[in-house]
C-alpha cells in the first residue's frame, strides 16, 4: 500500500510517499480503507519531535516510534479482528487510529463511530481530534452554560471552529478571535461577536467572559485572566505556545497560579474516548455541528498541507483524501 513515511524527525520536507506493508490486524483491531484523513497542530509535533519533551512520552526518542502519521481517519471498513462485535466490513466509520496517511490504517474498536451518512468522508476526519478537544473543554473543563458568554481564541482554526458551534449549541453567546480573513467565516458559525486581533486586543472592550478557550497559544497569562470575569474559567488547549523543551511552561504557570486567585485557570490535553466521539457523530448527524474543512490535499502533498497549517492560514481543518 502507498503511505506517507517519515523515518526520521525533522521538516515535513522529508516526508516521502512510498509502498509499505499492510498494518497486520489484531484481535480488537479494525483495519480501515482510508478515504480521508484529519490533520491537526499534533502531526507536526509528531513529525519535527518538537517540543522535545513529545519524544519522551511516547513517540519515539531519537526517530518516530511509528513512521507513517496520522491520527484522524475516516474510511471503510476492509478488515476487522475476531474480537471486534460493533463493525462489519464495510461499514463507514470516523475516529482515531495509526498511522491514517496511508491507504489503510488500523483503529482499535474502540475508537472508531459509524459515520453519519450526510457527512463527508473528508469533514468525517476533520472531527475527532479537534472535536473532542473543543467538546471537553467547553463541557468538562470550562462548564459552559446557557446565557453564558464564551470567548474562543483562534476561532478560525480547527479546534476553535467547532468550539464556536459546540458553545453556541450549548446555549452560550461566544465571541470569537480570530484575523482579518476569518472573520466572516466566524461570523458563519454562529458566533455573535467577532474580535480581529490585527486591529485589537481582547481586553479593549468592556465586555468579559464567563470561559475563555485558548487555543492560540500566543497570549500570556495576565492578557488571558483580564478578560475573564473575577470567577471567570481560562481553558488552555493543548500544548501551544509552552516552549520547545517541555512545551508546557505557559501551562504549568496557569496550573500553578490557579491556586492563588479566584478564577479557574485549567490546562486540558485531551483524551480520546467513544462516548465523546458519539456525541460528536450525534452532533454532526443533525447538523449541530457542520466542520469546516478549508483545503483537501493528497498524500503526496503531505508536506504542503502541514506546512499549511502550521502558518496559520487554514480556515478550519485541513483533511488529505486518499
Amino acid at each position: 500500500m502507498s503511505a506517507v513515511v517519515g523515518r526520521s524527525y525533522g521538516s515535513p520536507d522529508l516526508l516521502t510517499v512510498e509502498t509499505v506493508d499492510c498494518p497486520v490486524v489484531a484481535d480488537d483491531d479494525v483495519l480501515v480503507r482510508v478515504r480521508a484523513a484529519g490533520l491537526d497542530q499534533g502531526v507536526w509535533h509528531t513529525v519535527t519531535g518538537l517540543p522535545y519533551g513529545i519524544r519522551a512520552a511516547g513517540f519515539g526518542l531519537r526517530t518516530p516510534k511509528n513512521p507513517v502519521p496520522g491520527l484522524d481517519v475516516a474510511g471503510v471498513v476492509a478488515a476487522v479482528g475476531p474480537d471486534v462485535t460493533r463493525f462489519a466490513v464495510g461499514d463507514a466509520v470516523f475516529g482515531t487510529g495509526t498511522g491514517a496517511f496511508a491507504d489503510y490504517a488500523i483503529a482499535p474498536e474502540s475508537t472508531l463511530a459509524l459515520k453519519p451518512a450526510a457527512v463527508t468522508f473528508e469533514q468525517a476526519a476533520a472531527t475527532p481530534s479537534s472535536g473532542m478537544s473543543a467538546l471537553q473543554a467547553l463541557r468538562d473543563v470550562g462548564h459552559v452554560e446557557a446565557g453564558q458568554r464564551a470567548l474562543v481564541i483562534g476561532a478560525g482554526g480547527g479546534v476553535g471552529t467547532f468550539a464556536v458551534q459546540i458553545a453556541t449549541s450549548f446555549g452560550a453567546q461566544v465571541t470569537g478571535v480570530c484575523s482579518t480573513s476569518k472573520v466572516d467565516p466566524v461570523r458563519s458559525i454562529g458566533a455573535v461577536d467577532v474580535i480581529d486581533y490585527t486591529r485589537e486586543e481582547i481586553t479593549d472592550r468592556s465586555a468579559r467572559y464567563d470561559v475563555v478557550i485558548d487555543t492560540g497559544g500566543n497570549r500570556n497569562l495576565s492578557e488571558l485572566r483580564a478578560a475573564l470575569t473575577p470567577t471567570g474559567t481560562l481553558v488552555i488547549v493543548g500544548g501551544e505556545g509552552g516552549g520547545q523543551v517541555l512545551g508546557l511552561s505557559r501551562q504549568l504557570r496557569a496550573i500553578a497560579l490557579s491556586a492563588f486567585v479566584r478564577q479557574r485557570l485549567r490546562v486540558l490535553f485531551s483524551t480520546s474516548r467513544l462516548a465523546d466521539l458519539k456525541v460528536l457523530a450525534a452532533m454532526l448527524g443533525d447538523c449541530r455541528v457542520v466542520p469546516v474543512v478549508d483545503r483537501t490535499f493528497t498524500l503526496d502533498d503531505a508536506p504542503e498541507a502541514i506546512r499549511h497549517l502550521r502558518a496559520g492560514r487554514a480556515r478550519g481543518k485541513v483533511v488529505l483524501v486518499v
